[in-house]
Order: structure tokens, then sequence, then C-alpha cells
């Protein structure tokens, strides 16, 4: 595994650690380092629930590496397969993930964190998205999934001042799930995982599809998707044991 990306396996739980410098900020290796991992946790059959956190306790992730983009490196680089910091757009995971987010969640890494089914945060992480102050917009699904997650208008405020969000507000409109003192936060965000692994695997594959595919539809459209047998992990539930 890449240096800046540690992981941990403790029984059926994956942690994810990105360790790097300063601002656990992301290049285009480390995303491939991270998609590495994302990608093994997928793979893994023993393997029910991934977290992913930061190093340290004062940046989550601090996004993009602006180091790595003065010395050459295209907004457009190649992050892998995952996209950005191998999460983004890693479309075929159907194992749940939490976000333990540790600190600051900068852009990219407030991406990342909304790329999570679950978000546990410290006490002391906030949120924000920089990227229209800088000329750009955080296009690794931060101005596709903050509008989802958020109330529009919320959103909206968001993504065009760059203005941060506490953990107390980002809990009040459901955005993060739990919080929790720093010092507690990897154990607690461990232990939330395995009590989501108690629950039967092809139901959680079925449920995180099942969402992610019917989501934006009208109840009825989402009805008859859910009911077509298009989605495989829903029908793989269905035909199994577990039901």
């Amino acid at each position: 595994m890449n240096i800046s990306v540690n992981c941990k396996i403790y029984d059926d739980v994956m942690l994810i650690t990105l360790d790097r410098p300063k601002a656990n900020a992301i290049d285009a290796k480390t995303s491939h380092a991270l998609g590495d991992a994302f990608i093994s946790f997928r793979d893994n059959n023993k393997l029910r629930v991934a977290v992913i956190t930061g190093a340290g306790d004062r940046f989550f992730c601090g996004g993009w590496d602006l180091k790595a983009a003065s010395e050459g490196e295209a907004i457009d680089a190649d992050f892998g397969l995952g996209g950005f910091a191998g999460l983004t757009e890693l479309w075929d995971l159907d194992k749940p993930v939490i976000a333990a987010v540790n600190g600051l969640a900068v852009g990219g890494g407030f991406e990342l964190a909304l790329a999570a089914d679950l978000i546990i945060a410290a006490d002391s992480a906030e949120f924000f998205v920089p990227e229209a102050t800088l000329g750009i917009i955080p296009d690794s699904g931060g101005v596709l999934r903050l509008p989802r997650r958020l109330p529009s208008a919320v959103a909206m405020d968001m993504l065009m001042t760059g203005r941060r969000m506490a953990v107390d507000e980002a809990k009040h409109f459901g955005l993060v799930n739990r919080s929790c003192p720093l010092s507690e936060l990897e154990n607690s965000a461990i232990e939330w995982a395995h009590q989501i692994a108690k629950s039967a695997p092809l139901s959680l594959a079925a449920i995180k599809s099942v969402v992610r595919k019917t989501e934006q539809m009208d109840l009825e459209g989402a009805y008859k998707v859910m009911r077509s047998g298009e989605i495989e992990a829903y029908q793989k539930m269905l035909n199994s044991e577990d039901a």
C-alpha cells in the first residue's frame, strides 16, 4: 500500500487512513492508492464495511494537492478508476462506507466525505467547498451531491460562497449522522461499522443499490425500477437464503 494510505482490518471492517503531511491533500498518486484500498475492500468477501478517515487532528482531507498542481499536475489528471480520492466515482461499490471526519474537510476532501454513505465527525470538524472563490467548481461530486444532501438554498450558499459549515449545523441538516470528541472518533466509527456489519450483506448491498438508483425519481417510478429486475443487487438479495 502507498505510504500515504494506511489500511487496517478489524474483523469485517476495513479502516482506511489518509496520512499525508500538513493537510492530507490528495495528488494523483494518492488518489490511485485510495482507489486501490477501496477496490481491495470491495473485492474482499470477508469485509463488510469501510471507514475512511484522516491522520492527525486538523485535516480530514485538504482536497486536491495544490503543490502538485503548481508542479504541473492537471486539474483533469488521471485520478484512477474510482475518480478523485478513489471513491467519488466508484459506482460498483455496494458495501457501506463511513467517513470519520477528524478535522477540516475542504474541497475535494468534502467531496470524499460526501461520497461515503454515512458521516461521523469530530466535534471540531468543519466542511466547505472553496472552489468558486478559486475560479473553479467542485466537480468531483460536490456540485452534484451537496444539493442532494442539503436543502437546495443551503447547498447553493455553500457552493457559491465557500462558507464553512460546523458540525452542529451539519447535524441539523442531516449531513452528519453522529458526532463525538476527536479522541473517541476512530473507536466510535469502528463500533458503528461493526453494528452495520451485523446486517445481512446482500440486504446492505440491495439497500445501497436501490437508493443510489432511485433517489432522484418520483415514488411510482422508483417502485417500477426496483421491481423491474434491473437492479442486480436487489435481485440477488431476493433470491438468496437471507430473504
